[in-house]
């Protein structure tokens, strides 16, 4: 399975600097976790994988091969996918249609029957709505056709941007849920998140950013228990 690391990434936009030499390490089969108050250079870090926004500094490296300068499409093509924060649904699109989107470098008709046939064993609600228009769903059911729409690539690694935003309690602890359930079916993931409470419930290991810098690291359990981190996201 695919590993991605992060080497001392610097990065920004015009001549600010957001990330100042940030490591990160996202193993395999695991839900590595990032989590920081907005405006802690979550984004950025995603926008970096995805080479939205290149490294000025550091390296990034996937698969075993260096990503650092390689164009979007290569990088989303060599197996990662993104869910993007506030879901990003086409609403004048039916259920099927956004998700079927997800599959679009997939040529064989038959993989794509297939996937979908995964997607509706994950998301049984998705499968009774599919001929809805997307626009007309819950927030919460938008997040399950986002997610849904993600797997459609079949990707190695799946990058989860902020998934309980505006999200009610109910549909929030759903979401979690699914993202572990997928977790366990062998997805890995990167869980890029405010919400630490549920985060650090079903991540494997995280990452915590302040100001652009890694601040803390370790396994869930350990920043759980971690004093700075309780005081600044458990009260």
């Amino acid at each position: 399975m695919s590993r991605l690391t992060v080497k001392k990434l610097t990065t920004g936009y015009d001549k600010v600097d957001v990330l100042h030499d940030v490591s990160i390490d996202v193993e395999p089969g695991k839900i590595t976790c990032i989590l920081g108050a907005n405006g802690a250079g979550k984004s950025t870090l995603i926008r970096s994988i995805l080479g939205l926004t290149p490294a000025r500094q550091g390296e990034l490296w996937w698969d075993g091969r260096n990503i650092s300068h390689e164009k979007t499409h290569r990088i989303i093509a060599s197996g990662i996918a993104c869910i993007p924060e506030g879901r990003k649904v086409f609403p004048r699109m039916t259920v099927v249609e956004n998700l079927t989107l997800g599959a679009y470098l997939e040529p064989d008709a038959a993989q794509v029957r297939r996937r979908l046939d995964h997607v509706f064993e994950v998301f049984p609600q998705l499968k009774e709505r599919a001929s809805q228009l997307a626009g007309t769903m819950s927030g919460g059911e938008q997040a399950m056709v986002s997610i849904g729409r993600g797997l459609m690539a079949a990707p190695q690694l799946l990058v989860i941007d902020e998934p309980s935003l505006g999200l009610s309690p109910l549909y929030v602890k759903e979401n979690f849920r699914v993202i572990r359930q997928i977790n366990e079916l062998g997805m890995t993931v990167l869980l890029v998140e405010q919400n630490a409470r549920q985060t650090l419930a079903i991540s494997h290991y995280g990452y915590v950013l302040s100001q652009g810098r890694v601040v803390a690291e370790g396994s869930a359990a350990d920043l759980s228990r971690n004093d700075e981190v309780r005081s600044a996201y458990f009260g």
